[in-house]
């Protein structure tokens, strides 16, 4: 049984999240149809590579969590595997890093920093990541005035837990085991 906040061991805690995660879910109103339209000149994703890779690449997946990300494939069945835990929000965190790094205007740059930080970092955000309070303090002061390496530390850390958690489960689920077939 869960103790005392500072005692409780790893698995309370992801199951605590688990549940957040799922009430917030069933708590959201429904979006309205307006919302659901995609704008024409937002750019579409690019679409995962259709050949399954070589076993070979897949292996090194194992060793190198930046592999597994450089993968498109590799990327698409990790968030898969994870959404299938319940536990997408580290990657999704990475991945609003990335996109982040890559925006130009100043403009756009306040406006996704607020995004990720209300998505990911404030207390009790809808995906909330597993960061330290040093960590969190950082980029909270680093956000007062946005650069493409405001989320940088905070994205290391999430990467290690990721390294460290996330890609150990997933080299032992069977997402993985397909690809060495």
């Amino acid at each position: 049984m869960c103790k005392g906040l500072a005692a409780l061991p790893h698995s309370c805690l992801e199951r605590a999240k688990e549940i957040k995660i799922k009430l917030g879910t069933l708590l959201q109103k429904p979006d309205p149809a307006a919302d659901l339209v995609i704008p024409y000149n937002e750019k579409p994703e690019k679409p995962a590579k259709t050949q399954k890779p070589s076993p070979e690449e897949a292996l090194q997946w194992r060793d190198s969590l930046d592999k597994l990300l450089q993968s498109s494939y590799g990327l698409a069945s990790f968030k898969s595997f994870l959404k299938s835990e319940f536990s997408e929000e580290n990657l999704e965190f990475w991945m609003a890093c990335e996109d982040f790094k890559k925006t130009k205007s100043a403009a756009k740059m306040v406006e996704k920093a607020k995004k990720i930080y209300e998505e990911f970092i404030q207390t009790e955000a809808p995906k909330e990541v597993n960061i330290d309070h040093f960590t969190k303090d950082i980029t909270v002061r680093n956000l007062v005035e946005p650069s493409p390496s405001s989320f940088d530390v905070a994205q290391k850390r999430v990467h290690a837990l990721m390294e460290k958690d996330s890609l150990p489960r997933f080299v032992r689920s069977e997402f993985y085991q397909e690809f060495m077939k």
